[in-house]
């Protein structure tokens, strides 16, 4: 077109830029309105696979950065009010009983004056689907971070309702990547309980046993007054769950121990 010709060429719109899509951030505009919220993970996996590990590890890096959180737990091994790994990590805790609120444990730290940025849940499958909730409640109106630890599966391969609760409301799923072998060689993702050399297959859902002692938590015994017959746990692959096979070395107890 001629200099001076005093034509303007408009060029006409063609939709939404393509590339506006190479970025993960909406722009300032549509940001407005949305509230901030925090996230519910679940980090979930068999006995031995670095659950509790990983749950002291990310309490360790959020405090290194200066937030402040609380470490909660519910039925450790150890039968006190503590994070223990099977690496021998070790982590002082509240324990959640059955009636306990969550939120109001939170609201008791800020009465206190103590702000809560993040919480560490772990033995998470034992929680009622009630606390999960509240957990979520937490995450999305007072913009805390939950991080819970758990066991999917009951010994009858069954979801723990804490658990299954777990997956229907978390915002993140992640399988712990710690393979964990059954007696085979295979991948072991069952929990079995034993007894006696037996795969029990019917009983109570929470069990926190050793080789020595066991604890039924719906029975009115105490821990000091558990049950005298030895009960312990070892993780299986599918098949050999199924069979209610243990293997060569079943006899030698000690082995992956829900304690």
């Amino acid at each position: 077109m001629p200099i001076g010709s005093g034509v303007v060429t408009v060029l006409k719109e063609s939709g939404p830029d393509p590339t506006d899509a190479l970025s993960s951030v909406p722009v300032a505009g549509s940001r407005r309105g949305v509230p901030v919220v925090g996230k519910l993970k679940f980090c979930y996996g068999p006995m031995d696979c670095g659950k509790s590990t990983l749950a002291l590890q990310i309490d360790h890096n959020h405090a290194r950065q200066g937030r402040r959180g609380m470490v909660l737990v519910r039925h450790d091994r150890s039968g006190e009010p503590q994070i223990t790994s099977r690496i021998g990590l070790t982590r002082k805790a509240i324990e959640v009983g059955n009636e306990t609120d969550l939120r109001l444990l939170v609201r008791e730290q800020w009465a206190a004056g103590r702000h809560v940025d993040y919480l560490i849940v772990d033995e998470a499958q034992f929680l009622s689907p009630d606390q999960v909730d509240q957990l979520a409640e937490l995450a999305d109106d007072v913009q805390i971070d939950v991080y819970c630890f758990g066991i999917a599966t009951d010994f009858r391969s069954m979801l723990f309702p804490g658990a299954a609760r777990l997956f229907e409301l978390a915002d993140e799923l992640q399988p712990v990547q710690v393979e964990v072998l059954c007696w085979c060689g295979q991948t072991g993702r069952f929990n079995a309980r034993v007894s006696d050399g037996e795969v029990l297959r019917a009983g109570d859902t929470v069990v926190v046993a050793d080789t020595e002692q066991s604890l039924v938590e719906s029975s009115p015994a105490s821990r000091s007054e558990g049950e005298s017959n030895t009960v312990r746990y070892q993780v299986l692959c599918r098949r050999h769950f199924r069979l209610g096979d243990l293997g060569p070395t079943s006899a030698q107890h000690g082995q992956l121990r829900l304690t």
